[in-house]
């Protein structure tokens, strides 16, 4: 806190900003407009904080997201109306896919909505509570404030119910109140961001009937999924991986939520698209211990997991379930707790078993120094130019997909957005990333794969890039247009072309005075120089790198998907 003891009040503005500089946040994301303006003067007054600016609010959106994937929160400010409706489609993403968002709304004076003024940026109707009532169902709590007494009450519990439930939430702030004093001293208070206790009966209750059913087991296996990540249960994962030794799977959006590098790890699951050795693996198991599970059309290979036992134990942020008994509001992180401290005390007749081969099948490129560039080769040489500390954002499609295939080193962090799966996202969200990583670690790489349909959607976001001097790696992948929709439908459809860009050129027309790079790879030859390249590893310049592949080649296992997904959007 930067106020001094001596100013007994501060504006409301100011109280709001130090509050989210407390709890970890540095960069705030949005696009100004008039009625945010007084509001964003008070970002200056917080030691700290900065104010990104960025192109457009989706972005700003989308950035927020990926910022509050690696620091754990974000803050997202936008106009009245235009501004946050303009936001909605990351909002909503955020809300489906587990991510903490203090979403700030700028909006015209009480006076104003108590006259039913015909305002800009409203509908001409007198209504000024129709945008905050659509943002309730795509938040996890929405309020406007309405009076300045209970002003700091309402920032605080939306504050801490973004940080420890991983939602958004929208605060609706009319522009009077921006400058209105409040109590200094309530800041001295630090947030309580801890989860609330579970019912000590029922939590009891549920680690012995999961350490029993974990004593039967004879084959038991671990299955993490994205919650494992969002909810920060990753090192209670690897204690009980380390205690047990049960073999240890994740899905495609767990992917990073296990250390791949642990003798332990086996895979990827994804239903009928797993790896044969995979797919028998998990589904012959006696006991599925599933962790942090979103379990979406794409994150399970179309909802084909076909287990051979009833014996499932769910573990999720807000309930538990071992087989059809659930726990309602009984949070898996303080379960997990008591279980890892459970089986230290007890002992175990489980015999460790070989694992899948497949999860070393990325070694196959080892050896092959020439030919075309395909989307096989490059994911599985990724593995080899990925470190310890890297973050890699996929976007929906052929990345994402891809990216299964590839080795993770210990401590990367995966992002992408396999449920919510709006097109674009992954450029702006990892700009976010970066933002935080440059506040956590400058050195940790922020490596982004997007394709050359969706980067049309968002590109943007490479002027917010340039404007901060980020240095993230953005590969592109040139295959002629959404792949993806082409393997699902319309292969020669004219809606499924895209305008040819000049890759080349756009860091150019961004980059200002920033320092830059631009590369094309086409072959195996290429890519294989680029990723020895000691001076391309550092990240001291953002790079642009235009991988050139076949309009049809995809990963095996999305063009099984896309066959899958013809027939269910057929049906």
């Amino acid at each position: 806190m930067t106020t001094s003891t001596n100013d007994s009040q501060i504006p409301l503005g100011r109280y709001i900003f130090e509050r989210i500089r407390q709890v970890g946040v540095k960069t705030i994301f949005g696009v100004p407009g008039d009625f945010n303006l007084s509001l964003l003067d008070h970002i200056y007054d917080v030691e700290g904080l900065r104010w990104a600016g960025n192109a457009n609010e989706l972005n700003a959106g989308y950035s927020a997201d990926g910022y509050s994937r690696i620091n754990g929160l974000s803050c997202l400010v936008t106009t009245f109306g235009v501004g946050d409706l303009s936001a909605v489609n990351a909002i909503a993403g955020m809300m489906a896919e587990h991510v903490g968002c203090l979403h700030i709304v700028g909006t015209p004076s009480l006076s104003s909505i108590s006259n039913r003024l015909l305002l800009h940026h409203t509908l001409g109707n007198g209504r000024f509570d129709i945008f905050e009532d659509m943002s309730k169902h795509i938040t996890e709590k929405a309020t406007s404030i309405e009076d300045i007494e209970h002003a700091q009450a309402i920032v605080d519990d939306l504050i801490v119910t973004a940080f420890t439930l991983k939602r958004p939430v929208y605060l609706g702030l009319p522009s009077n109140f921006v400058n209105e004093l409040v109590d200094a001293s309530r800041l001295e208070k630090k947030l309580d961001l801890e989860l609330p206790l579970n019912e000590k009966e029922a939590e009891l209750e549920i680690v012995e009937n999961i350490y029993a059913k974990i004593q039967e087991a004879k084959n038991p296996i671990v299955l993490v999924d994205a919650c494992a990540s969002r909810h920060d249960v990753k090192h209670l994962v690897a204690v009980f991986a380390e205690t047990t030794q049960f073999p240890v799977f994740t899905t495609p959006m767990g992917k990073s939520s296990f250390d791949e590098d642990n003798p332990r790890y086996g895979g990827v699951y994804v239903g009928v698209l797993s790896n044969p050795d995979v797919k028998e693996a998990v589904e012959s198991a006696d006991l599925i211990l599933s962790v942090g599970g979103l379990l979406s059309d794409f994150n399970t290979g179309s909802f084909t997991y076909n287990y051979h036992t009833t014996n499932v134990i769910e573990f999720h942020s807000d309930f538990c379930k071992v087989r059809a008994a659930t726990y309602s509001n009984v949070k898996m992180q303080y379960v997990l707790e008591k279980l890892d401290e459970k089986i230290k005390k007890g002992t175990s007749n489980y015999v460790p078993g070989p694992l899948p081969a497949s999860v070393h099948d990325y070694k196959q490129v080892v050896n092959v120094k020439s030919g075309k560039l395909t989307q096989d080769y490059l994911w599985k040489k990724l593995s080899y130019f990925l470190k310890s500390g890297d973050v890699i954002v996929t976007e929906t499609g052929t990345s994402s997909f891809g990216v299964i295939q590839t080795h993770f080193p210990s401590k990367v962090t995966a992002i992408s957005q396999v449920l919510w799966g709006s097109i674009g996202y992954s450029l702006p969200s990892a700009v976010g990333a970066q933002f935080a990583l440059e506040e956590i670690d400058p050195n940790r790489r922020c490596i982004l794969f997007i394709g050359d349909g969706s980067l049309q959607l968002t590109v943007q976001a490479i002027s917010d890039v340039c404007r901060w001097n980020l240095k993230p790696y953005l590969f592109v992948l040139n295959n002629k247009g959404y792949t993806i929709e082409k393997l699902i439908h319309g292969e020669h459809a004219q809606y499924n072309m895209i305008q040819t860009w000049d890759h080349s050129k756009i860091l150019e027309l961004f980059h200002d005075k920033v320092e830059y790079e631009n590369h094309r790879v086409s072959t195996v030859e290429e890519l294989n120089t680029l990723f020895e390249d000691k001076a391309f590893n550092k990240n001291d310049k953002v790079r642009l790198i235009e991988l050139m592949l076949d309009e049809m080649d995809a990963p095996a296992n999305l063009v099984k998907q896309a066959k899958i997904s013809e027939k269910i959007n057929s049906s």
